[in-house]
């Protein structure tokens, strides 16, 4: 089998066993061709049905003088994957990665903002004009529902439940959940839409997207990272802060106030309990309070 082949082939498998998104497909895919391509520059021609441990260290060496130890991490475990699959199918009995050693790094813990922040962030919006109330719309809604980019700029009207106080989400790999939407952030999505929106000429395409620019059109994840910088720098604060930092603010705030892991893994989306865990190791003071408070031999 050609590694062309067994690509195709992983792609397949990726898109209909697992029901992954074409990008997260194409990030998988590039690890694999990154091998292809050492494997091609270093005139080595073997099968990715043939290829051993040693081959894939001297891989492994090469991708550490070149990235980091979280890229090199990320391609260690594309691959791991790509393997295993190959295994699973039966065209390998064992996985060439197994006995390969990612680097170790501390976990990196997600910065988030405190309610004050956030609130001097919304104060800095100017709702004089018509794209400030959309971005106060916006940034309730990412801090409010704690949304990804992807699923903030892919939300439709027809996803907005207002009624039974929910929102439809469509996440990664197209999974989609249902998401709480407190009364504030209703409130401001329908001030958007009734005063903004609804007097703007939308294109087709765009009919059913929820936040569209000046043109009629949905917008793009950088307009969103652009918006966020900019408030971010005209309220002041000295942080790092991204789309994402208001998921996290969600999930870290949600868990200060006493929320159950579980409930807030449901509403992140998230498929492991593990992944939602890292939240509880930003506020180990919050932990301590748990523990002194509720462990009947505190």
């Amino acid at each position: 089998m050609k590694w062309s082949q067994a690509i195709t082939h992983y792609q397949n498998y990726l898109r209909l066993e697992r029901g992954l998104s074409d990008n997260t497909i194409y990030n998988y895919s590039f690890d694999i061709n990154k091998l292809c391509c050492w494997l091609t520059e270093n005139t080595i021609e073997i099968s990715p049905l043939k290829i051993e441990k040693e081959t894939l260290q001297q891989f492994n060496y090469h991708i550490a003088k070149e990235v980091n130890a979280r890229s090199q991490i990320r391609i260690i475990s594309g691959l791991k994957g790509f393997f295993n699959y190959l295994v699973f199918e039966e065209y390998r009995k064992t996985n060439p990665l197994d006995l390969i050693e990612s680097p170790k790094i501390g976990r990196k813990l997600p910065d988030t903002l405190s309610i004050e922040e956030i609130d001097e962030l919304i104060a800095t919006i100017d709702l004089s004009t018509p794209q400030g109330e959309r971005n106060r719309a916006i940034i309730e809604t990412l801090y409010g529902c704690g949304l990804r980019v992807s699923e903030l700029i892919n939300l439709k009207i027809s996803d907005l439940f207002f009624k039974e106080g929910f929102i439809k989400v469509t996440g990664k790999g197209d999974k989609q959940r249902f998401v709480p939407i407190g009364s504030l952030t209703i409130k401001y999505i329908d001030t958007y839409r009734k005063e903004i929106r609804n007097h703007q000429i939308i294109k087709p395409l765009a009919q059913d997207t929820l936040f569209i620019n000046r043109r009629g059109n949905g917008l793009t994840r950088a307009m969103i990272f652009h918006i966020i910088k900019e408030l971010t720098e005209k309220a002041g604060i000295n942080k790092k802060i991204s789309p994402h930092t208001f998921r996290h603010s969600f999930a870290t705030h949600l868990l200060e106030n006493g929320a159950d892991l579980r409930a807030i893994q449901q509403m992140l989306g998230h498929e492991s309990i593990t992944t939602t865990e890292i939240y509880t190791h930003i506020d180990k003071s919050y932990l301590s309070e748990v523990m002194n408070t509720f462990h009947p031999r505190k």
